[in-house]
């Protein structure tokens, strides 16, 4: 596909969450001198997503640390941010998107960071009474935290990490928590038994009624408010707020109806330009080529990063993207850090970190490193970022002996070990392959 040249006409970022943020930041940092509009549909200024459901909720994070830049910012770096208004609709043959409030913006440019939205439980089931929530933005957040201090029971539908981190925040405020899950375990599509293994005692010692294997059935309500849930081997469960977190959907409605070419995601090559030249997408809505298949990452990392790569494309740089996925997730005093992509492994190693608490999982495919869960374990965890980004060869049995000096993997390939975690940028914990294809 070719690509554009440098040009100092307008720029259009549809979605102002991270990705959205990034790439006009990025775009101004690399000399772009032209208009760039960065329009969000929420009424808040740009902001971090993954403490909603931890510190925020929890209260020990305030309202103003969530925004990734304040007012003074944007119109310091001369963003045209605007906010609450949605783009309704792409005009690729005028080069123009129209708005909600019947505006109607010209580009020469545009980036689609329009994220992703959680899926719902069927009204059918009960999925629209009052009290069943999810957890994807700042009005969901502020939404549950209110509900949840007034709560008894709170009833957990899905056991990824959202619905894990919402259970431990719940516990720590007091409330009784169940979590079903309909797979035979927790964290079935992202993690190996044994870091399943670990999140399950830790949320049964903290109090959780943790049950696998079990759907819900349905959910039942009086006066149009959540009171109970039927699950599928007919036990009944009293509830008065249900949190679903059974994963999200790219938002692609936007680009198809547009003409843009959607599978899994919003389909981009490795320059990160979809169907349609001139027009690129980063961050959970997009489907970028990697290891011969599409992929989607939901996380911060991949968001920021993807999104840079496009502000570059965007101005005639012509740089791939390079994917290198790391995740993280909080949950009670526990922190988990990945790198890596654990989908494909033949044989994980679990090496202990030193108390029952700390301890990290190798998951390996023909011997080669695929990815790493380090539990409690900051170091291990900027150790395997390196050996992963660097394609370094980790020995199995190495790993699992205890003796082994992880940091000697390192300098044997001319590496220096990290001394410590410097990383803390956001979390966001799944990977989701689109359907096979090529860019």
């Amino acid at each position: 596909m070719a690509h554009p040249k440098p040009t100092p006409g307008p720029i259009i970022i549809i979605g102002a969450g991270q990705a959205g943020f990034s790439a006009a930041d990025k775009l101004r940092d690399l000399g772009h001198a032209g208009p760039i509009t960065l329009i969000g549909a929420e009424a808040q200024l740009p902001y971090q997503r993954p403490p909603l459901s931890k510190a925020y909720l929890l209260g020990a994070l305030g309202r103003e640390r969530l925004f990734l830049r304040p007012a003074e910012h944007f119109a310091r770096r001369e963003i045209d941010l605007r906010l609450g208004v949605r783009a309704t609709a792409i005009r690729p043959g005028a080069r123009a998107v129209v708005l909600s409030d019947g505006t109607s913006v010209p580009y020469d440019r545009l980036l689609l960071a329009t994220g992703a939205m959680p899926r719902r439980l069927p009204e059918a089931i009960g999925g629209t009474l009052a009290g069943v929530m999810t957890m994807r933005n700042l009005a969901d957040a502020d939404g549950f935290a209110a509900a949840i201090r007034a709560a008894r029971r709170l009833l957990v539908v899905g056991g990824g990490y959202v619905g894990l981190e919402a259970a431990a925040s719940a516990r720590k405020l007091g409330v009784a928590v169940t979590l079903i899950e309909a797979a035979d375990r927790i964290l079935k599509r992202v993690a190996a038994p044994e870091t399943a293994a670990y999140f399950r005692k830790l949320h049964q010692d903290h109090g959780v009624d943790l049950r696998e294997g079990v759907a819900l059935s349905r959910l039942e309500g009086q006066g149009g408010r959540v009171t109970s849930a039927v699950l599928g081997d007919g036990q009944r469960l009293e509830a008065d707020l249900v949190l679903v977190g059974i994963g999200v959907e790219p938002e692609t409605g936007l680009a198809e109806a547009a003409g843009i070419a959607a599978d899994g995601g919003i389909v981009v090559d490795a320059f990160c330009e979809t169907s349609h030249a001139g027009i690129y997408a980063a961050g959970d809505c997009a489907a970028f080529p990697w290891q011969g298949e599409r992929l989607r990452l939901e996380s911060v990392g991949n968001a920021i990063d993807q999104a840079e790569v496009a502000a570059a494309n965007m101005l005639g740089h012509a740089v791939t993207y390079q994917a290198r996925p790391w995740f993280w997730s909080d949950q009670y005093d526990t922190k988990l850090q990945i790198a890596g992509l654990s989908r494909r492994f033949d044989q994980v190693v679990v090496r202990a970190g030193g108390s029952e608490q700390a301890r990290s999982i190798w998951y390996f495919a023909a011997g080669k490193l695929q990815a790493v869960d380090a539990i409690n374990k900051p170091r291990v965890f900027m150790i395997a970022k390196r050996l992963l980004e660097g394609g370094l060869p980790v020995d199995p049995a190495g790993v699992a002996k205890p003796g082994t000096d992880l940091r000697a993997l390192l300098a044997d390939q001319g590496e220096k070990a990290p001394a410590h975690n410097t990383d803390s940028r956001g979390s966001g914990l799944v990977a989701v392959p689109g359907r096979r294809g090529t860019s």
